[in-house]
C-alpha cells in the first residue's frame, strides 16, 4: 500500500458503509446530531466530494452509522 491515497480510502470506507446500511448524507445528519455533533448537508457534501477530513469526523460517522469493528488488514488499493 505504498502508494495510497489515504484520503480516498478513508471517504471511501465511510461511503461505502453508508450505501451498505442505506443511509444518506441527511440521515448521516440526524444520526450525527444523536451523538452531539452538528454537521450541515454542505458541509458533509464537501467533505465527502474532496474526500479529506480530519480522522475525528471519520471516528464521529462510524460511531453514529454503528461501525463496530474495522479490519485494516481487508482493504486493498489499486494504487500497489
Amino acid at each position: 500500500m505504498k502508494n495510497t491515497d489515504w484520503n480516498k480510502l478513508a471517504s471511501g470506507i465511510i461511503k461505502a458503509e453508508l450505501k451498505r446500511r442505506d443511509i444518506g448524507y441527511e440521515q448521516l445528519i440526524t444520526m450525527l446530531e444523536k451523538i452531539g455533533v452538528q454537521e450541515t448537508l454542505p458541509s458533509i457534501l464537501n467533505k465527502m466530494s474532496r474526500g479529506s477530513f480530519q480522522f475525528a469526523f471519520f471516528l464521529q460517522c462510524a460511531t453514529a452509522i454503528g461501525i463496530k469493528n474495522l479490519r485494516l488488514d481487508d482493504l486493498s488499493s489499486d494504487e500497489n
